[in-house]
């Protein structure tokens, strides 16, 4: 998805396409931890594939629904035009049970903000301090466009733009993160596997809680980044030729879980270029 941008008095084309680090030292100042939320945990997490059709009828529950889409990364309109969907069995709990990312990261625990994507299991998560407050399913590059990976962070934003690559696509909550190749996340429709031009595609309610949570960059002149935005690592890869990774859980409920250690070792090399970007920005 691309678009023509011009960005705060830089004049420049960009298209909307959907070194080290070191661990925290003892002499960082260790940042004040964000409480813990109470979250409801379900008896059991186990999976069956159903009929979409037949599950829909039987169940008018939102927050099934909620939990239900977001194990099948998609949204409601696609959800009802599946033959089959990976239901979970107990869907009592809260919905960082049934998506892959820890509840918490102790290594992150000195980074205020950071927005994780995952490529293998196309999902999102929002940390404050190594505590998980927001996950959700996310539809990122195919196989031809695929999502860059690496460390970024947010700069400009817009809250609604027509694609200049087809005019009929609106897109909403639009965050940029890689000004020159024009890569972000917004709302757009998610069929359930990786689809758009590069972009990370989100349902509207969790691209609205990016687009206002995460910070823009600022700008020092028409030429310079003053203070970048918010950081986001995007990691991993997408086998686009096997079946969709989650239907892996119907077998091993635990099969696409990301442990501490992965995403240890994923920042570890990103960790002190994060740290001194927020310092820039708290310093103001």
């Amino acid at each position: 998805m691309k678009k023509l941008i011009i960005v705060f008095g830089i004049i420049a084309l960009t298209l909307v396409s959907c070194k080290n680090g070191d661990e925290n030292n003892a002499d960082k100042k260790t940042a004040v931890r964000k409480k813990v939320p109470v979250r409801k945990e379900p008896k059991n997490v186990s999976y069956t594939l159903e009929s979409a059709k037949e599950w829909l009828k039987k169940n008018k529950s939102k927050q099934n629904l909620k939990i239900s889409l977001a194990v099948n990364r998609t949204d409601k309109e696609n959800f009802a035009k599946m033959d089959s969907v990976i239901i979970p069995t107990d869907l009592s709990g809260d919905i960082v049970f049934y998506l892959p990312f820890p509840l918490q990261v102790d290594f992150l625990q000195n980074v205020d903000k950071i927005i994780l994507f995952s490529y293998p299991t196309q999902a999102f998560a929002v940390y404050e301090n190594g505590i998980l407050i927001r996950t959700g399913p996310t539809n990122m590059g195919k196989a031809k466009d695929p999502t860059p990976t690496g460390l970024f962070f947010t700069n400009w934003k817009a809250e609604e733009t027509t694609s200049t690559f087809n005019d009929e696509w609106e897109l909403k909550w639009n965050f940029n993160i890689e000004n020159k190749k024009g890569v972000g996340f917004h709302q757009y429709e998610l069929p359930g596997y990786p689809a758009s031009h590069s972009c990370m595609r989100l349902q509207e309610k969790d691209a609205k809680f990016l687009y206002e949570w995460a910070d823009q960059w600022v700008l020092a002149d028409d030429e310079n980044v003053k203070f970048k935005g918010t950081p986001v690592v995007v990691f991993g890869s997408y086998d686009f030729d096997a079946p969709k990774p989650w239907l892996q859980l119907i077998k091993n409920p635990k099969a696409l879980a990301i442990p501490e250690s992965e995403i240890k070792e994923i920042i570890m090399p990103y960790l002190s270029t994060i740290l001194k970007e927020q310092e820039k920005r708290k310093k103001t």
